[in-house]
């Protein structure tokens, strides 16, 4: 949902790039990201969660959906997926490429994980990352966008996620259960929050930038 243009956005890719990966800020959203302070009433830091009056809180329902609504319907899987698709065969073109893996916060973390099902094979080989990182994932289909994935992936989930409840939590645990051949991990513990939208000395922010999963792939 956001854009490369934040500054937090590049900080977390400062901090990856640190770890010695070459980091890339797509803009998929192509100029059109939702502005951070919108995302704010999307999902509060959850001190500001726990103060709101209730005017605020019937104020945040009635703005979210009108605003987020027709965003996530211009940018649908049917238009993200083939940008995302297309970047990633091209990542893999520049010479040097040995691996390319994918993070993603949010919706797309969903994205994160469509990646980590590999290659299309309908006709000639589109996307697919050789490892995904999704953090708090939203908008995500159980068991649908689990059951094909192929490749190493890891998800950072929290306890108190609005879009993505513990019960979801583990069904997603039980999915990935069950594919013992494909590494694979879940760490629940971190507090929903969207981590874009952190300040730059927040300390939850070490959680996402510490944590870069190495798996072998």
């Amino acid at each position: 949902m956001l854009t490369p243009k934040s500054s937090s956005t590049r900080l977390l890719a400062d901090e990856y790039a640190k770890n010695g990966f070459y980091c890339y800020l797509p803009d998929f959203h192509e100029g059109d990201s939702l502005p951070i302070d919108f995302l704010q009433n999307v999902e509060p830091p959850l001190k500001k969660q726990e103060n709101l009056t209730l005017a605020e809180k019937a104020k945040n329902a009635a703005v979210v959906p009108a605003t987020l609504g027709p965003w996530l319907v211009k940018h649908r899987e049917a238009v993200s997926r083939p940008l995302i698709d297309g970047f990633v065969n091209t990542v893999r073109q520049i010479p040097g490429t040995n691996k390319v893996g994918a993070i993603g916060f949010c919706s797309g973390g969903r994205y994160a994980i469509l990646q980590a099902h590999g290659p299309s094979k309908d006709g000639e080989s589109v996307g697919g990352v050789d490892a995904a990182y999704a953090c708090h994932p939203s908008l995500v289909s159980i068991p649908a966008d689990f059951d094909p994935v192929t490749k190493p992936l890891s998800l950072a989930l929290g306890t108190k996620d609005s879009l993505l409840d513990v019960a979801s939590i583990g069904k997603i645990q039980d999915t990935l259960a069950t594919k013992t051949e494909i590494p694979h991990e879940i760490r629940v513990s971190l507090p929903c929050l969207v981590a874009i939208t952190m300040s730059s000395t927040d300390p939850l922010r070490a959680s996402y930038t510490t944590r870069v999963p190495r798996f072998e792939c």
